[in-house]
């Protein structure tokens, strides 16, 4: 029996081409609205297909008092730092992806063949030393704090590393740093935002939890892994980055007596809760780690019913997750729809909703 649903499933399985979609240039979001909660909302029923279009502050008519939102907390780091080699002089970058220790990186640097192990790197008052090669241009490197916070030297010196489809010709927008950035972010390491969560507001979070809606709240440090592109047509073959994650008892608490529906806000958060284990009829325990979990059709989800995103790439990963909940063809003509009323796409455009 195993078997044959194995075979199957890969029958079913999708190619890379499966998922790709044509998007006029315009409707890639620049700049986020103001205030977060007027962006536009697509309500779109996994069961029947219907979709219906609202505003995102509506989203609360979508949530019962028995539901459970779950927000992922993760803050942004300003993660881009440009700086020098301390030898030579030459001009290098690097891009944080994922913190190894407490002064330990990884990083992607630039120009990857002229930065060895061994080199040090000035980045203004906050010095560097590459003590491992990985794959390609990634490095290894050691911070040397002075005695100074780590946190507030980088909150100094580094840029906010916004999706290269954001067009920052001139450079960064003062206001960057706060609207990438979603109203509830506490835990530094992540090197882009959980896109879904930058539409909510303290206004829309009160008007949930004065409805009775449960808030629930977990950690996924999102990397640059999120946006590697799939290379191979075959997309089981595609491996996913490690991402860390971390779900505590609090949370898992909340989640598990839930009597209503378990809404995920942002791809990043269902891939935390899908990462954690399912013990005893529980949807999850507590649990953290590195999560290198890879959702495409066809998928069996056990810890969410439904989901909060934003529009995603053409042939992305993420484009993938929403797929295995929604399926294609449903999220394919939604998508088709979203393009025709002129939806914003993106990490600063509108939202879907998922019931």
């Amino acid at each position: 029996m195993a078997e044959t649903m194995n075979k199957a499933a890969i029958r079913n399985t999708m190619k890379l081409s499966d998922f790709d979609y044509h998007l006029p240039p315009e409707l890639i979001a620049q700049r986020p609205l103001s205030p977060r909660d007027q962006s536009r909302l697509l309500v779109l029923d996994r069961a029947s297909g219907k979709i219906n279009h609202r505003s995102f502050r509506d989203v609360v008519d979508y949530l019962n008092p028995e539901d459970c939102l779950v927000l992922n907390e993760t803050k942004v780091i300003p993660a881009r730092l440009r700086g020098i080699k301390k030898e030579s002089g030459l001009e290098v970058e690097l891009l944080l992806n994922r913190q190894l220790g407490p002064d330990l990186w990884e990083a992607l640097s630039r120009p990857a063949r002229r930065i060895k192990v061994g080199d040090s790197l000035l980045f203004n008052e906050l010095e560097a030393k590459v003590v491992g090669r990985g794959h390609e241009s990634r490095r290894e490197v050691r911070f040397n704090f002075n005695g100074e916070d780590f946190w507030l030297k980088l909150e100094r010196i580094g840029e906010v590393p916004l999706p290269p489809y954001i067009n920052r010709d001139s450079g960064l927008l003062s206001e960057d740093r706060e609207t990438y950035q979603t109203i509830y972010a506490r835990s530094p390491g992540a090197v882009a935002a959980p896109t879904a969560g930058l539409h909510f507001t303290p206004e829309l979070l009160e008007a949930i939890t004065q409805k009775g809606g449960k808030v629930a709240r977990l950690i996924l440090h999102v990397g640059l892994g999120t946006f590697q592109p799939v290379r191979s047509e075959d997309i089981r073959s595609h491996l996913m980055a490690a991402e860390y994650y971390e779900v505590r008892e609090k949370a898992a608490q909340v989640i598990n007596a839930t009597k209503g529906r378990v809404i995920a806000v942002g791809t990043t958060t269902v891939k935390a809760l899908e990462s954690s284990p399912s013990t005893n009829g529980a949807r999850i325990t507590p649990s953290s780690g590195l999560s290198d979990l890879f959702i495409y059709p066809p998928y069996q989800f056990r810890a969410i019913d439904g989901l909060i995103t934003n529009f995603h790439l053409p042939k992305s990963t993420l484009l993938m997750l929403v797929s295995a909940l929604a399926g294609r063809e449903r999220i394919f003509s939604a998508y088709q729809e979203a393009i025709r009323k002129g939806y914003r796409f993106f990490s600063y455009g509108d939202a879907m909703l998922i019931i």
